[in-house]
């Protein structure tokens, strides 16, 4: 069978089975088996696979017609324009959290960022993208996940900022040992009736009764650990954003509050910057 052959009919198996995007995702498996990049597949389609490479190939389309994601099978996930190893303990960046990664880029056109904390880091594709833009900065990974933690540090060594990103396992904001100028959160937001069964940990999904538990829990310790004319930087689930911005302005109430929408409008990252005075007790 030639890779053109496989590439429509691992695309049309997924297709009549509901995958979405299933053009693409053909193409990540067939180039996972094959060890290519895109252009080196695009280029030789009319090569001829061997069996081995043909068996294996059906077999990854049958493990992805079981649901598992893509990014678990091949181990990797593009994010902000970059490969990061993923496996079942982290869960699988989304393109709308590179949002989170612009936001905080914006801030610097107004401050330094001297040192941030990037909270429930997973894979670390947040802490590495920020260290790899802002390279003076000082970034904190924190993760109540110690197996989680090792795909960060496997990241960060890739990109050589293991220097930059000092990784810290424990809940929230506990183990940070100072106060930092941004601190940067996509925690759990998913409504624990609305969990389905997953690949990806359930610890890294459920976000209690209404979403907003662990959110909640961070914006109340965020008093303590956030440095005079600081930034918060949340990703929120749809219809959160009223309590999250009600909450922000009690806890912190000379605070300047925006909400950033996604691609598809939904509003996703709310973003709070202090005045240099002092956060109110």
């Amino acid at each position: 069978m030639k890779r053109t052959e496989a590439l429509n009919r691992g695309r049309a198996t997924l297709a009549q089975n509901a995958i979405a995007d299933a053009r693409l995702e053909a193409e990540l498996l067939l180039r996972h088996i094959l060890n290519i990049n895109r252009t080196q597949l695009y280029i030789d389609l009319e090569s001829e696979l061997s069996p081995q490479d043909e068996k294996a190939f059906e077999e990854l389309v049958e493990r992805r017609l079981n649901g598992e994601p893509t990014a678990y099978i091949t181990g990797h996930r593009e994010f902000y324009g970059r490969e990061f190893q993923v496996n079942q303990n982290t869960l699988i960046p989304r393109p709308e959290s590179e949002l989170l990664v612009e936001t905080a880029l914006d801030l610097t056109q107004d401050r330094q960022l001297h040192t941030i904390a990037d909270i429930g880091t997973g894979c670390g594709a947040i802490a590495v993208s920020l260290a790899l833009e802002l390279p003076g900065t000082r970034i904190y990974a924190i993760d109540i996940s110690a197996p989680a933690l090792a795909v960060a540090s496997i990241n960060c060594q890739r990109y050589s900022v293991a220097n930059i990103v000092r990784l810290l396992q424990g809940d929230m904001l506990e183990p940070l040992p100072e106060p930092v100028d941004l601190i940067i959160a996509n925690l759990p937001y998913v409504r624990d009736w609305e969990l389905t069964p997953t690949f990806e940990p359930t610890i890294a999904l459920d976000g209690g009764a209404e979403g907003t538990e662990k959110i909640v829990k961070l914006c109340r310790q965020a008093k303590d650990k956030l440095a005079e004319g600081g930034s918060i930087l949340l990703e929120i689930g749809q219809g959160q954003s009223r309590k999250i911005i009600g909450l922000l302005h009690q806890l912190f109430p000379s605070g300047a509050i925006e909400v950033a929408k996604d691609l598809s409008g939904v509003e996703r990252v709310v973003r709070l910057s202090l005045s240099r005075a002092k956060v109110a007790g």
